[in-house]
């Protein structure tokens, strides 16, 4: 060590060792990448080192190898402690390398930087960087909530709690781009509020995007207004919303014009599904889909065939079938397939980004992949649960057990089903990953113990998210860990045009971090979740993979199993409209698809008399139905009849034409004779 000190005043280059291969002591240089490194506008406008506190030469440039442990004797600080957070199994707890060590600044502030909020600064050394499209070693700073400083040898101020990654994953933090937190349903709410619910940070997850659902008739703005309530006073995270639209008209359409302009919002989710209540028409999908696409938003859709499914439910509970296993055998993976097509087709027509959510089959998830092939602009989005368990458990002997599985669309019963959805989410195909997570208590899901139709529907997931998805994918050699990135949180982040402000480590993102163990094995349970469910949908599951430590603006929320989370910390993070994520390629899709009429001549010759058709009557008829212009008579009628000479019983009817002989050669068929050849 003292041989390495003694080598910076020479001419030889000082690598870190941390930069060692693994198992190896041979230095490498570290490669700067450009992207990274640039500055992003604004990132240092609120800046503010005190450089009276720097020692003279002070740099955060020591190694977690060259590093001395400070001891703190005779200082008496209980603040100039070294805290230790081992990963792994129990015998791992002895070696270094598989420990996060935090470190404070000297006593200048507090473990949890709560003392004072203004003089937030993080420092954490020795982690190997992972975004979606690179992975490097390098240090990072943090202040005010912002990452200022990547890098190798950091100028720091005094006082700055340090972090020793000691060569572990720093990964942005988690977004769960679909949640149900405090939704009210049928009179009551779901058990995970805002704030329990967002206690998802111990799961590597520092932001959510939760869906405001107006009843059918009442105020976009209204609803808006009071799920931004709710979440600014409980929220411990930073979050956003989706709008739902449940109804359609003029009043609507202004609302949801203000709430992409003026209020932050630029996705919206229409319903394909639930019949009389939510479920939009293809003409009101056209009008929507039309809108959103003028004005930048994005259009999510539940895809379930909702006039089948209301058919199919009936049926179920006429044959006696009442229980949970009646949800899914009424909503076969065949109405969910037919409408997700359906709104592609009609996405397409409008020129409007789709967003196909809950994608829970192989054959919907087949769909969205062709889509995309052919170049449409859509992006599928598949649960937690789709991901991680199958709709087997809806026969389950115990009641609770297979109400807790209930959701829309449900699970597919094939249980081959959630391998075949991490593998087109590893292959690009299936873009990004929610939770869908809306809880509720066994009580509550009781309210459909007779009728499977009044079940209350929703799945856990949000904490479990990221090391399902971990365990499943890139355990497994399916996805690398740039694209367990891209699928957990870079993806979200460019689709609700927060990128690179979220989804990404670079000077100027906000410092929403997570510091990943690959090894870490854990057991899920729903005695240790922190959801106010009694049940888990994932109980028992082994996972490998999970947060050590937690920053959620530039605040340690989470470290060695313990959370920090503040109620009411969390901040409405507005998204502008017209992503480029999405809308480039339809802007581009939008100059080559220009229509144009044909130019010609104007049409001078006769035209035939006709009658307009009545809106929903019968057609007409047409002076042009037959060729001879006589009555068509109904061949399926007799000639015959008992009543002697036709020529006796007064004027010949067309019923009274007697039928041609079967074996007679029709010389004039109906509808007269074909002259294609004649046309020009």
């Amino acid at each position: 060590m003292a041989e390495r000190r003694g080598n910076r005043d020479g001419t030889e280059d000082d690598f870190p060792v941390y930069l060692a291969r693994p198992g190896t002591a041979d230095q490498v240089p570290r490669q700067k990448y450009g992207g990274l490194f640039c500055n992003v506008e604004g990132a240092f406008e609120s800046k503010t080192i005190d450089f009276d506190a720097l020692s003279v030469g002070q740099r955060g440039s020591r190694t977690p190898r060259t590093a001395k442990r400070e001891t703190g004797t005779g200082t008496g600080s209980p603040w100039s402690d070294t805290m230790s957070i081992a990963s792994g199994d129990v015998g791992d707890r002895g070696k270094d390398s598989s420990r996060v060590e935090i470190r404070s600044g000297g006593g200048k502030e507090v473990l949890q930087n709560l003392g004072d909020e203004k003089s937030d600064r993080l420092l954490i050394k020795g982690g190997r960087i992972v975004n979606d499209d690179q992975s490097l070693y390098a240090d990072i700073y943090m202040e005010d909530g912002l990452i200022k400083q990547i890098g190798d040898n950091l100028i720091v101020p005094g006082g700055v709690k340090t972090i020793e990654a000691n060569g572990k994953m720093v990964i942005p933090g988690g977004i769960d781009i679909h949640t149900h937190f405090q939704m009210p349903y049928r009179g009551t709410t779901t058990v995970d509020d805002f704030s329990q619910g967002s206690k998802a940070l111990a799961g590597g997850t520092t932001m959510i995007v939760d869906h405001v659902i107006p009843d059918p008739g009442n105020s976009l703005m209204e609803s808006y207004d009071q799920w931004r309530q709710w979440a600014d006073e409980k929220s411990c995270c930073d979050y956003s919303l989706h709008v739902d639209i449940t109804h359609w008209n003029d009043s609507v359409k202004q609302e949801v014009d203000t709430l992409i302009k003026e209020k932050g919002v630029n996705s919206f989710q229409v319903y394909m599904a639930y019949k009389d209540y939510f479920q939009m028409s293809n003409s009101e999908l056209y009008e929507i889909f039309t809108f959103l696409a003028e004005n930048g938003g994005i259009a999510q859709v539940h895809a379930e065939n909702g006039e089948i499914i209301a058919e199919e439910q009936a049926r179920m509970l006429q044959m006696g079938i009442t229980g949970p296993e009646g949800h899914v055998l009424s909503r076969p993976e065949e109405l969910e397939a037919e409408a997700v097509f359906r709104a592609i087709t009609i996405a397409s027509q409008t020129n409007c980004p789709l967003y196909v959510t809950r994608v829970m089959s192989k054959s919907a998830a087949d769909i969205i992949s062709q889509a995309r092939k052919k170049g449409n602009v859509v992006f599928g989005e598949p649960i937690t649960a789709s991901l991680g368990t199958d709709g087997t458990h809806y026969w389950s002997k115990n009641w609770a057990k297979a109400a807790s599985f209930v959701t829309s669309p449900p699970l597919s019963p094939d249980p081959t089903t959630p391998d075949y959805l991490n593998t087109l989410l590893a292959s690009g195909d299936l873009n990004v990953t929610g939770s869908a997570h809306c809880t509720f208590s066994v009580a509550q899901k009781a309210i459909g113990k007779d009728d499977f139709t009044q079940i209350p529907e929703g799945v856990n997931g949000v904490e479990e998210r990221m090391s399902l998805i971990w365990d499943k994918a890139v355990t497994t050699g399916k996805m690398d860990e740039n694209m367990f990135v891209a699928v957990t949180s870079t993806n979200a982040a460019k689709i609700l045009n927060l990128y690179p402000r979220k989804g990404r480590i670079a000077v100027g993102s906000d410092a929403d971090l997570v510091i990943w163990d690959s090894d870490c094995v854990h057991t899920i349970s729903a005695k240790t979740h922190n959801s106010a469910a009694e049940y888990n949908v994932f109980e028992g599951m082994e996972l490998r993979g999970a947060p050590l430590v937690v920053i959620c603006q530039g605040k340690i929320v989470l470290e060695d199993g313990t959370m920090h989370a503040t109620c009411g910390a969390g901040r409405f993070i507005p998204c502008s409209p017209f992503p480029d994520f999405a809308y480039k390629r339809v802007k581009a899709r939008k100059q080559l698809a220009v229509l144009r009429a044909v130019p010609r001549g104007m049409y001078d010759g006769p035209v035939s008399e006709f009658s307009p058709m009545s809106r929903g009557g019968t057609p007409s008829a047409s002076a042009r139905t037959s060729p001879t212009k006589q009555p068509v008579r109904n061949l399926h009628q007799s000639g015959f009849s008992l009543a002697g000479n036709p020529a006796l019983r007064g004027p010949v009817t067309p019923d009274d034409i007697p039928i041609r002989p079967a074996g007679r050669r029709i010389v004039v068929p109906p509808g007269g004779r074909s002259n294609i050849t004649s046309l020009s």
